[in-house]
């Protein structure tokens, strides 16, 4: 047996024995309170038990963006909990998400027993918790170090991960390393960029399937094929299946409602929950809070184990988080991916997109002819909060089904005071695809140089936004368009070698009021090739 298999089974077992790097992530400010002192933590156990720093910063993001997570009924008193309000995985603890139970094992007592402390201890402190998980990195890893290359720690963060499934167990890495790689940033947690070669690590076609939250392939309606681009009745889903011992195959009643749920865990935890027998339970889809990737687990033929007495008719959809946290884990990402698989679901059907508006409370129980997308709360017959006060129903209603009349606005690069580049930009009317008389291009370069349109938003809301450039294989491959957001800046890379003299949508974000910088094209790329800023069209959803 391998040294890794061993060290994947004593953990297991019951003891010890995609922006890219380079592209600048926009700081939203410094970390504030608890998250400040959690960043010196981790600064404190990377030094102590030589383990990276950003391996430890981006384990505790995929884990808990954070936040020292403590399950309800193991707190101590006046500590916040997290409640217990679904059928999600077994509990993780703490920042790290330490385990403690038979499916993803025992890191819990295992990261304990090296510090010389006590599984209760690393559930109350989130200073224990990060040291524990350090402590633990640096024995799985064996002889590497902080000055070891980065992928090489990758088997070390799949056995800590408690997955015994490797497939799943790649999803997990994928996402601490991607985080590594791409940089995450808000007032809550900070990981800078470090270059990391993601398709050396996993080869180019699995790093295909980890980061595409958009591939269509038709495929069969075969349940049994394992983790693919392949979903078999949404086409930007991924397909792994549930088991079999979950759901029922087929269906007695036709599908009229779906069920929004939170996962209440990760979104690889979760996965990996609904594949194994002990859970009893399952949804049809799962979708990634970072950036809305969906997996697809259950057929929507069959019946998924999700929503009780009402699962016959109901499609369920989980989305990776807590419900005590909505503001952290309810992503613009997620949102808009979510609904547009929830307008899928209906419209497929030929049915109204009728989507609960939180009112007259968000855990009112409406009659089922009167919304036919609601909360696992807003069923009859439920006990479960999921997914909570903070999910914001009037905002999921207008994506889903957006109102008919939109305010929109263009603005292009030669619009009067709706656009500013610096001298780095130059000007060109050489493509008949572009908007106007001209654009304007730029050589890639690691540096803050954007080149902004900006425009006078009338209300704080959603806004859907469109970007149009010529097209030519010479152009940039991945140029980042920024967006500033009402919770910050979000990056989405276009392929401007494709595509060109249209409207190409790049998403819908919720944008604040007034007058501002709305759509930037940042020069900030490691690809080759001119990035161009022609125009770009904004409208109300």
């Amino acid at each position: 047996m391998s040294i890794v298999a061993l060290l994947w089974f004593m953990l297991v077992g019951v003891g010890m024995t995609a922006p890219a790097y380079g592209q600048k992530v926009l700081q939203p400010g410094p970390l504030k309170g608890e998250s400040a002192q959690i960043d010196r933590w981790f600064a404190k156990a990377s030094a102590e038990f030589d383990v990276p720093v950003s391996v430890l910063q981006s384990i505790g993001y995929a884990e808990s963006r954070w936040k020292q997570i403590i399950p309800d009924g193991e707190h101590a008193e006046g500590e916040e909990v997290e409640p217990a309000v679904h059928h999600g995985p077994p509990p993780a603890y703490g920042v790290m998400g330490l385990r403690d139970d038979p499916l993803f094992g025992y890191s819990l007592r295992n990261a304990a027993a090296l510090i010389g402390r006590t599984p209760d201890e690393l559930k109350e402190s989130a200073e224990l918790n990060i040291r524990g998980a350090a402590a633990l990195l640096h024995y799985l890893s064996g002889d590497a170090t902080r000055a070891t290359p980065l992928e090489l720690w990758e088997p070390a963060v799949a056995i800590y991960s408690g997955i015994s499934d490797r497939e799943i167990a790649q999803m997990y890495t994928y996402e601490v390393f991607n985080a590594i790689r791409s940089g995450r940033a808000s007032e809550n947690y900070r990981i800078r960029q470090k270059e990391i070669q993601l398709e050396k690590l996993y080869g180019s076609e699995p790093l295909k399937l980890l980061s595409a939250p958009r591939r269509t392939i038709d495929v069969p309606n075969s349940t049994d094929s394992p983790l693919s681009i392949q979903s078999t009745d949404y086409g930007p889903a991924l397909w792994n299946p549930a088991a079999s011992c979950n759901y029922t195959a087929g269906r007695t009643m036709a599908v009229t409602h779906v069920t929004i749920h939170t996962t209440q865990g990760s979104y690889t935890g979760t996965i990996n929950w609904f594949k194994n027998c002990a859970s009893s339970v399952s949804a049809h889809y799962v979708i990634r809070s970072s950036d809305g990737q969906i997996t697809q687990m259950v057929r929507e033929a069959d019946k998924a184990y999700h929503v009780g007495t009402s699962n016959g008719y109901t499609v369920g959809i989980e989305h990776e988080g807590y419900v005590s946290d909505p503001g952290t884990w309810y992503t613009d990402a997620m949102y808009n991916a979510s609904a547009l698989l929830s307008r899928d679901i209906l419209d497929s059907r030929g049915l109204a997109r009728k989507v609960f508006n939180g009112l007259p409370y968000w855990n009112s129980k409406p009659a089922d002819s009167e919304y036919n997308v609601k909360g696992h709360i807003n069923y009859a017959n439920q006990s479960h909060t999921d997914p909570g006060s903070g999910w914001n129903w009037p905002r999921y209603r207008d994506l889903v089904n957006p109102p008919s009349t939109a305010w929109e606005t263009i603005v292009d690069n030669a619009t009067s005071g709706g656009f500013s580049a610096s001298s780095n930009w130059a000007t060109s009317s050489y493509s008949s695809q572009r908007y106007g008389a001209d654009y304007r291009y730029a050589n890639p370069q690691a540096v803050s140089d954007a080149a902004w349109f900006s425009a006078n938003i009338p209300s704080a809301g959603n806004y859907q936004i469109y970007v149009w450039y010529p097209a030519n294989s010479g152009y940039n491959s991945a140029t980042p368009f920024v967006v500033s957001t009402s919770t910050g800046s979000q990056t989405v890379s276009v392929n401007q070698q494709i595509n060109g003299g249209s409207w190409v949508s790049i998403g819908t974000f919720a944008l604040n009021a007034g007058d501002q910088n709305v759509v930037g094209v940042s020069r900030w790329t490691n690809t080759t090739g001119y990035v161009i800023a022609d125009a770009v069209k904004i409208v109300r959803r």
